[in-house]
């Protein structure tokens, strides 16, 4: 089993930044891509960025040139700074981790098999 705890979320303004965190702890070998989704009200939980064990980065198109994932294997950690940020993307915000890898890409919503409990993120106009 593999263990996710987010944190970084909070409130701020249109144009402001948040950095979120999420700690891997358990069996974090069986570990091959991980990613950050999120969840509006009344919206499905989308994808937002993933990287895998190759360092291939994928973003969603309204991340793009906002939103930075990166990751600590020393400290098991997985970073999303978040820049520029707008109301649209208020949402509850969640690490999840996939054993699954793939050359040059990250896997669909469906192959993460471990998932935080998420960390909510609000901004105000």
């Amino acid at each position: 089993q593999v263990q996710l705890v987010e944190s970084g979320g909070g409130s701020v303004q249109a144009g402001g930044s948040l950095r979120l965190s999420c700690a891997a702890s358990g069996d974090t070998f069986r570990v091959a891509s991980m990613g950050w989704f999120r969840q509006a009200p009344g919206k499905e939980r989308e994808e937002v960025t993933c990287i895998n064990d190759d360092g291939t980065t994928s973003y969603a198109e309204s991340a793009k040139g906002r939103f930075t994932i990166s990751k600590d294997h020393a400290k098991n950690t997985l970073y999303l700074q978040m820049n520029s940020l707008r109301p649209e993307d208020t949402a509850m915000y969640y690490c999840a981790a996939s054993r699954l890898y793939l050359i040059h890409s990250c896997p669909e919503k469906a192959d993460f098999a471990y998932w935080g409990q998420g960390t909510p993120v609000t901004v105000s106009s």
